[in-house]
């Protein structure tokens, strides 16, 4: 009687156990950042072609560096920003959401020390024509996440673009050295009881930051602000990732790395 009764009670609770690890479908698996992610996000080409991104832009096909370490002496503010595209396949994920947190910037000071710009999972957002014309935008379905940071549903037709909820920074423009600029982002649910998509998903982040003339100054056509650089963009999964932009040197990567630990 005994091996009839445990048998199936044994047998019950594996079932149970394999049920309860089906439904956990926003299970948290983190890959590392590395070093060597963080030089190939500013090496190699885009991980896919950037819907609506005419090819004329200099960044449409890999990372790049803009104004790099060296931003006009009279500009004396930043803010690092995210970008979301999907490529140019259809889009048919309509159950996923993009979940972005860790939003950091830091530099290198002239003695050669990381200082910390921003760090931060107060994130804000909003939908951008893909080519940024005019710097027309509208609403996005943002969410704030238990686990941390935001999460948005992608509007096809436009990119998503984020920053800090509290916007610009103040810098120093004569004593950057070398800057770094990281995001962790993952894809979730956005229906638990519905199909799970995240594996049929075609979205890319990419992160960036731009110089601007002080805090308070509007958009004006890049008269008052330019970018830092651009950073690779790379496919979204169900794993936690990290995107990276750097402008250093491979002589200052090996010897003063990032903080990134």
């Amino acid at each position: 009687m005994r091996r009839l009764i445990f048998v199936p009670l044994l047998l019950i609770a594996v079932l149970v156990s394999c049920d309860d690890d089906s439904l956990n479908t926003n299970e948290e698996v983190v890959q590392q950042n590395t070093l060597a992610t963080i030089e190939n996000d500013m090496i190699l080409p885009h991980e896919g072609q950037l819907n609506g991104l005419p090819p004329q832009f200099d960044w449409s096909q890999h990372p790049r560096i803009g104004w790099g370490n060296n931003p006009p002496s009279d500009w004396f503010a930043m803010i690092p920003w995210g970008q979301i595209y999907r490529d140019t396949n259809p889009m048919t994920a309509n159950n996923s959401r993009i979940q972005i947190r860790n939003l950091q910037a830091w530099y290198l000071n002239s003695e050669n020390r990381w200082v910390q710009w921003i760090f931060t999972s107060d994130i804000f957002g909003a939908h951008y024509l893909e080519n940024y014309e005019n710097d027309d935008n509208i609403p996005a379905d943002i969410l704030k996440e238990e686990t941390g940071g935001i999460s948005v549903k992608f509007l096809d037709g436009y990119n998503f673009h984020f920053w800090p909820s509290n916007g610009r920074v103040s810098i120093n423009p004569n004593n950057i050295h070398g800057v770094w600029i990281s995001v962790q982002a993952r894809l979730i649910l956005d229906n638990a009881q519905s199909e799970d998509d995240r594996n049929e998903a075609n979205f890319l982040l990419g992160v960036g930051g731009d110089y601007w003339k002080n805090l308070t100054v509007g958009w004006d056509n890049f008269q008052s602000s330019g970018d830092i650089a651009i950073g690779r963009m790379k496919y979204l999964n169900k794993e936690w990732k990290t995107f990276n932009m750097h402008t250093l040197s491979s002589v200052q990567l090996s010897d003063f790395p990032p903080p990134f630990n």
